[in-house]
């Protein structure tokens, strides 16, 4: 099911950056025939709402590039980017695209599934980003939390095209995204078992 994979793609983009995935469909809805909106959600494309996500969006691009504010700003979020990936995987996966022309009723008219399925799949990935950041910034003194984040936002924009334009890749973008998070949370127990076993030696 092709509005599945568009509804996760959206919803995974959610949970690394609040703001991207909804700007990205109401973009594309309001200026291009790449999507339609269903009824429910045509108010993504309103000016006014895409001045609001814009304006959000620039303040949440700065704050997560700053250590320590960035991890403040994740817990601010915690609240924010599932509720937009519920949005945004409703949305996304009850619309027209150039790939879906008649999206499945479980999405289009029993509302509260897909917004579920989103809220889950994007409170998982706000969590993992939310785990990691910290460690990374103490293990780089900081210097990784702008790196990071701008991989993070990149990555973001590019599930959001993807989950619209050609949403058969998302399987490779959330396994890759799936892989990191692995090597990640291997490394956070590497280093905590090296500084135990320092505070071991340092003991003898």
């Amino acid at each position: 099911m092709l509005e599945l994979l568009t509804g996760t793609g959206l919803a995974t983009a959610a949970g690394l950056n609040a703001y991207i995935p909804l700007m990205v469909v109401g973009l594309l809805a309001r200026y291009t025939n790449l999507i339609t909106l269903p009824g429910p959600w045509q108010w993504l494309g309103n000016g006014w709402v895409l001045l609001i996500l814009a304006v959000l969006l620039a303040i949440e691009f700065v704050a997560d590039k700053i250590p320590a504010v960035d991890s403040v700003n994740d817990v601010v979020q915690t609240f924010v980017r599932p509720t937009a990936g519920g949005m945004a995987f409703a949305a996304g996966s009850g619309s027209e695209t150039v790939t879906v022309s008649n999206p499945a009723d479980l999405f289009t008219q029993k509302m509260w599934i897909p917004i579920v399925i989103g809220v889950l799949i994007s409170l998982t990935v706000h969590g993992t980003k939310a785990a990691a950041r910290p460690a990374l910034n103490l293990a780089t003194v900081g210097v990784a939390a702008p790196v990071v984040s701008t991989i993070e936002d990149t990555a973001s924009i590019g599930l959001s095209l993807v989950a619209i334009i050609i949403p058969f890749l998302v399987i490779l973008g959330v396994g890759l995204l799936i892989l990191l998070a692995v090597v990640a949370a291997r490394k956070r127990r590497e280093r905590r078992e090296r500084r135990a076993a320092a505070r071991v030696l340092s003991r003898k």
